[in-house]
Protein backbone atom coordinates (compact mmCIF):
# COMPACT_ATOMS: atom_id res chain seq x y z
CA UNK A 1 0.00 0.00 0.00
CA UNK A 2 3.10 2.36 0.43
CA UNK A 3 4.34 1.71 -2.68
CA UNK A 4 1.30 3.03 -3.95
CA UNK A 5 1.32 5.69 -2.20
CA UNK A 6 4.51 6.72 -2.96
CA UNK A 7 4.18 6.27 -6.85
CA UNK A 8 0.86 8.43 -7.05
CA UNK A 9 2.91 11.27 -4.93
CA UNK A 10 5.51 11.11 -7.86
CA UNK A 11 3.02 10.88 -10.87
CA UNK A 12 1.11 13.97 -9.10
CA UNK A 13 4.63 15.75 -8.16
CA UNK A 14 6.16 15.22 -11.67
CA UNK A 15 2.58 16.65 -13.17
CA UNK A 16 2.06 19.63 -11.52
CA UNK A 17 5.91 20.48 -11.90
CA UNK A 18 5.24 20.32 -15.62
CA UNK A 19 2.06 22.31 -15.31
CA UNK A 20 4.25 24.67 -13.80
CA UNK A 21 6.98 25.20 -15.97
CA UNK A 22 4.84 25.03 -18.94
CA UNK A 23 3.07 28.30 -17.66
CA UNK A 24 6.39 29.84 -16.21
CA UNK A 25 7.97 29.73 -19.09
CA UNK A 26 4.90 29.86 -21.81
CA UNK A 27 4.27 32.85 -19.91
CA UNK A 28 8.03 33.83 -20.58
CA UNK A 29 8.01 33.13 -24.24
CA UNK A 30 5.22 35.43 -24.67
CA UNK A 31 6.60 38.35 -22.65
CA UNK A 32 9.92 38.11 -24.75
CA UNK A 33 8.34 38.18 -28.02
CA UNK A 34 8.98 41.98 -28.36
CA UNK A 35 12.43 41.73 -28.58
CA UNK A 36 12.37 40.20 -31.70
CA UNK A 37 11.94 43.68 -33.14
CA UNK A 38 13.17 45.53 -29.95
CA UNK A 39 16.83 45.15 -29.63
CA UNK A 40 18.25 48.67 -27.46
CA UNK A 41 20.01 47.61 -24.31
CA UNK A 42 18.00 49.58 -22.35
CA UNK A 43 14.29 47.43 -23.70
CA UNK A 44 16.46 44.12 -22.73
CA UNK A 45 16.91 45.70 -19.58
CA UNK A 46 13.53 46.33 -19.06
CA UNK A 47 12.75 42.59 -20.43
CA UNK A 48 15.24 41.03 -18.49
CA UNK A 49 14.00 42.23 -14.75
CA UNK A 50 10.12 41.52 -16.01
CA UNK A 51 11.37 37.86 -16.92
CA UNK A 52 13.24 37.33 -13.74
CA UNK A 53 10.38 38.29 -12.02
CA UNK A 54 8.19 36.04 -13.93
CA UNK A 55 11.04 33.46 -13.05
CA UNK A 56 11.03 34.19 -9.24
CA UNK A 57 7.14 33.35 -9.41
CA UNK A 58 7.67 30.38 -11.25
CA UNK A 59 10.21 29.15 -8.30
CA UNK A 60 7.50 30.20 -5.76
CA UNK A 61 4.43 27.97 -7.48
CA UNK A 62 7.78 25.15 -7.47
CA UNK A 63 7.69 25.55 -4.01
CA UNK A 64 4.01 25.48 -2.80
CA UNK A 65 3.81 22.62 -5.00
CA UNK A 66 7.01 20.71 -3.34
CA UNK A 67 4.98 21.80 0.14
CA UNK A 68 1.83 20.33 -1.08
CA UNK A 69 3.55 16.74 -2.04
CA UNK A 70 6.17 16.55 0.35
CA UNK A 71 4.96 18.68 3.07
CA UNK A 72 6.01 22.61 4.52
CA UNK A 73 8.95 21.61 6.63
CA UNK A 74 10.31 19.12 4.22
CA UNK A 75 13.42 21.69 3.56
CA UNK A 76 15.48 22.58 6.38
CA UNK A 77 17.44 25.96 5.31
CA UNK A 78 20.02 27.28 7.80
CA UNK A 79 20.90 30.76 7.66
CA UNK A 80 22.15 33.21 9.52
CA UNK A 81 23.68 35.67 6.36
CA UNK A 82 22.63 38.79 5.50
CA UNK A 83 21.14 38.16 2.25
CA UNK A 84 19.82 40.98 -0.44
CA UNK A 85 17.86 40.59 -3.92
CA UNK A 86 19.73 43.14 -4.85
CA UNK A 87 23.27 41.83 -4.95
CA UNK A 88 25.27 40.45 -7.29
CA UNK A 89 26.76 36.99 -5.86
CA UNK A 90 28.72 34.14 -7.20
CA UNK A 91 27.13 30.86 -5.77
CA UNK A 92 28.52 27.32 -5.25
CA UNK A 93 27.27 23.96 -3.92
CA UNK A 94 27.94 20.45 -4.02
CA UNK A 95 26.30 18.39 -6.36
CA UNK A 96 24.58 14.72 -5.49
CA UNK A 97 20.81 14.38 -6.80
CA UNK A 98 19.31 15.46 -9.81
CA UNK A 99 16.69 17.57 -7.23
CA UNK A 100 19.78 19.64 -6.00
CA UNK A 101 18.86 22.66 -8.31
CA UNK A 102 15.06 22.59 -6.98
CA UNK A 103 16.29 22.33 -3.50
CA UNK A 104 18.25 25.50 -3.74
CA UNK A 105 16.12 27.54 -6.06
CA UNK A 106 12.98 26.95 -3.56
CA UNK A 107 15.60 27.79 -0.53
CA UNK A 108 16.68 30.90 -2.17
CA UNK A 109 13.69 32.20 -3.32
CA UNK A 110 13.53 35.60 -3.00
CA UNK A 111 16.22 35.62 -0.79
CA UNK A 112 19.00 36.23 -3.65
CA UNK A 113 18.42 37.29 -7.28
CA UNK A 114 17.25 33.78 -9.69
CA UNK A 115 20.40 31.79 -10.05
CA UNK A 116 21.86 31.86 -13.28
CA UNK A 117 23.27 28.39 -14.65
CA UNK A 118 25.64 28.24 -17.69
CA UNK A 119 24.04 25.49 -19.82
CA UNK A 120 25.77 23.07 -22.28
CA UNK A 121 25.07 23.70 -25.82
CA UNK A 122 24.43 20.81 -26.31
CA UNK A 123 21.25 20.80 -24.70
CA UNK A 124 19.42 24.04 -26.48
CA UNK A 125 17.03 21.44 -28.46
CA UNK A 126 15.34 20.59 -24.56
CA UNK A 127 11.92 23.15 -24.56
CA UNK A 128 12.40 24.26 -21.37
CA UNK A 129 16.18 24.72 -21.39
CA UNK A 130 16.04 26.82 -24.97
CA UNK A 131 13.51 28.95 -23.23
CA UNK A 132 15.50 29.83 -19.85
CA UNK A 133 18.44 30.66 -22.36
CA UNK A 134 16.51 33.15 -24.43
CA UNK A 135 14.28 34.56 -21.82
CA UNK A 136 15.89 34.05 -18.33
CA UNK A 137 19.67 35.36 -19.50
CA UNK A 138 20.78 31.77 -18.84
CA UNK A 139 23.52 30.99 -21.19
CA UNK A 140 25.00 28.45 -22.91
CA UNK A 141 28.06 27.53 -23.41
CA UNK A 142 30.48 24.97 -25.15
CA UNK A 143 32.92 23.46 -23.49
CA UNK A 144 35.54 21.33 -25.63
CA UNK A 145 36.51 18.20 -24.36
CA UNK A 146 39.57 17.31 -22.64
CA UNK A 147 40.67 15.41 -25.65
CA UNK A 148 40.04 18.33 -27.82
CA UNK A 149 42.16 20.83 -26.07
CA UNK A 150 44.95 18.78 -25.82
CA UNK A 151 44.63 18.18 -29.66
CA UNK A 152 43.82 22.17 -30.33
CA UNK A 153 45.16 23.87 -27.66
CA UNK A 154 43.66 27.40 -28.75
CA UNK A 155 39.89 25.74 -28.50
CA UNK A 156 40.96 26.79 -24.47
CA UNK A 157 40.77 30.36 -25.51
CA UNK A 158 37.57 30.16 -27.34
CA UNK A 159 36.18 28.41 -24.89
CA UNK A 160 37.27 31.39 -22.14
CA UNK A 161 35.87 34.05 -24.43
CA UNK A 162 32.42 32.19 -24.82
CA UNK A 163 32.16 32.15 -21.21
CA UNK A 164 32.84 35.68 -20.64
CA UNK A 165 31.08 36.84 -24.12
CA UNK A 166 28.02 34.37 -22.09
CA UNK A 167 28.63 36.75 -19.09
CA UNK A 168 27.97 40.17 -20.58
CA UNK A 169 24.42 39.51 -20.06
CA UNK A 170 24.61 39.22 -16.23
CA UNK A 171 25.35 42.80 -16.10
CA UNK A 172 21.71 43.96 -16.94
CA UNK A 173 20.48 43.56 -13.54
CA UNK A 174 21.47 41.89 -10.05
CA UNK A 175 22.55 38.00 -10.52
CA UNK A 176 23.10 34.69 -8.78
CA UNK A 177 25.90 32.94 -11.00
CA UNK A 178 25.81 29.30 -9.92
CA UNK A 179 28.37 26.69 -10.62
CA UNK A 180 28.30 22.93 -9.24
CA UNK A 181 32.30 23.50 -8.15
CA UNK A 182 32.40 19.49 -8.66
CA UNK A 183 31.72 19.70 -12.23
CA UNK A 184 29.57 16.52 -11.87
CA UNK A 185 27.67 14.35 -9.20
CA UNK A 186 29.38 12.48 -5.91
CA UNK A 187 29.42 9.17 -6.52
CA UNK A 188 31.70 6.42 -4.13
CA UNK A 189 33.08 5.15 -7.38
CA UNK A 190 33.95 8.89 -8.80
CA UNK A 191 35.17 9.98 -5.02
CA UNK A 192 37.33 6.45 -5.32
CA UNK A 193 38.86 7.55 -8.79
CA UNK A 194 39.94 10.98 -7.95
CA UNK A 195 41.53 9.95 -4.28
CA UNK A 196 39.55 13.25 -3.21
CA UNK A 197 40.94 14.28 -0.04
CA UNK A 198 37.69 15.14 1.32
CA UNK A 199 35.38 12.71 3.27
CA UNK A 200 31.77 14.09 1.38
CA UNK A 201 32.80 15.72 -1.87
CA UNK A 202 34.65 15.78 -4.79
CA UNK A 203 37.49 18.03 -6.04
CA UNK A 204 36.07 21.30 -6.86
CA UNK A 205 36.99 22.70 -10.22
CA UNK A 206 37.57 26.23 -10.19
CA UNK A 207 38.06 27.81 -14.18
CA UNK A 208 33.88 28.34 -14.51
CA UNK A 209 33.77 30.29 -11.52
CA UNK A 210 36.99 32.15 -11.79
CA UNK A 211 35.64 33.04 -14.97
CA UNK A 212 32.52 34.53 -13.76
CA UNK A 213 34.27 35.94 -11.82
CA UNK A 214 36.65 38.18 -14.02
CA UNK A 215 33.26 39.25 -16.67
CA UNK A 216 31.40 40.42 -13.47
CA UNK A 217 32.81 42.65 -11.73
CA UNK A 218 29.75 43.88 -9.49
CA UNK A 219 30.55 40.34 -7.67
CA UNK A 220 31.77 41.01 -3.78
CA UNK A 221 30.42 38.17 -2.52
CA UNK A 222 30.75 34.23 -2.78
CA UNK A 223 27.50 32.15 -1.54
CA UNK A 224 28.05 28.53 -0.48
CA UNK A 225 25.74 26.34 -0.40
CA UNK A 226 25.79 22.66 1.64
CA UNK A 227 23.05 20.02 0.76
CA UNK A 228 22.27 17.24 2.69
CA UNK A 229 19.82 14.33 2.55
CA UNK A 230 18.96 12.23 4.57
CA UNK A 231 18.03 8.93 2.22
CA UNK A 232 20.92 7.42 0.50
CA UNK A 233 18.26 7.29 -2.53
CA UNK A 234 19.47 10.21 -5.11
CA UNK A 235 17.31 9.63 -8.30
CA UNK A 236 15.18 12.05 -10.03
CA UNK A 237 11.63 9.40 -9.23
CA UNK A 238 12.54 9.41 -5.88
CA UNK A 239 12.79 13.23 -5.49
CA UNK A 240 9.36 13.33 -7.29
CA UNK A 241 8.19 10.35 -5.16
CA UNK A 242 9.16 12.30 -1.93
CA UNK A 243 11.78 9.88 -0.47
CA UNK A 244 14.21 12.57 -0.35
CA UNK A 245 11.75 15.43 1.32
CA UNK A 246 14.54 15.57 4.50
CA UNK A 247 16.86 17.91 3.28
CA UNK A 248 18.97 20.40 4.89
CA UNK A 249 20.63 23.27 3.33
CA UNK A 250 23.35 25.33 4.90
CA UNK A 251 23.96 28.53 3.36
CA UNK A 252 27.48 30.30 3.96
CA UNK A 253 28.58 34.05 2.31
CA UNK A 254 31.78 34.80 2.13
CA UNK A 255 33.67 38.30 0.95
CA UNK A 256 35.72 37.57 -1.90
CA UNK A 257 39.21 39.23 -1.87
CA UNK A 258 39.92 42.00 -3.49
CA UNK A 259 43.28 40.07 -4.97
CA UNK A 260 40.91 37.63 -6.52
CA UNK A 261 39.15 40.47 -8.45
CA UNK A 262 39.34 41.85 -12.02
CA UNK A 263 41.66 39.26 -12.96
CA UNK A 264 42.51 37.04 -16.29
CA UNK A 265 42.07 33.54 -15.14
CA UNK A 266 43.38 31.93 -18.67
CA UNK A 267 46.25 34.03 -18.91
CA UNK A 268 46.88 34.75 -14.91
CA UNK A 269 48.93 32.04 -13.62
CA UNK A 270 49.82 33.03 -10.04
CA UNK A 271 45.36 34.17 -9.73
CA UNK A 272 45.00 30.71 -11.19
CA UNK A 273 46.95 29.34 -8.08
CA UNK A 274 45.19 31.84 -5.35
CA UNK A 275 41.90 30.91 -6.45
CA UNK A 276 42.17 27.21 -6.64
CA UNK A 277 43.99 27.81 -2.88
CA UNK A 278 41.23 29.87 -1.44
CA UNK A 279 38.12 27.61 -3.53
CA UNK A 280 40.19 24.39 -1.70
CA UNK A 281 40.36 25.76 1.89
CA UNK A 282 36.84 26.76 1.93
CA UNK A 283 36.45 23.41 0.75
CA UNK A 284 37.90 22.05 3.63
CA UNK A 285 35.43 23.90 5.75
CA UNK A 286 32.45 22.71 3.87
CA UNK A 287 33.55 18.93 4.65
CA UNK A 288 33.69 19.72 7.57
CA UNK A 289 29.99 21.06 8.03
CA UNK A 290 28.31 18.38 5.64
CA UNK A 291 29.80 15.94 8.38
CA UNK A 292 27.83 18.01 11.35
CA UNK A 293 24.71 18.06 8.91
CA UNK A 294 24.51 14.54 8.35
CA UNK A 295 21.14 12.69 10.13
Amino acid sequence: MNVIKTNLIGILTFTLIIIELIIGFGTLAVVNIPRIVIRTNRFKIFLSKISNTIGELTVLGLKYIMQFTHGRHSIQLIDNEDLSSNNWYLAMSNHSSWADIFIILVATNYKIPLLKLFMKKELWWIPFVFLANKTLNMPFVHRHSKKQLEKNPSLRFKDYENTIKSCKRFHRAPTTVFSYAEGTRFTKTKHSDQSSPYKNLLRPKIGGMATALSAVPQIDNLLDFTIVYKSDKKSAWSFLKGEMRHVKVHVKQYQIPESLKNKNYLEDGSYRNEFKLWIEDLWLIKDRKFEELKY
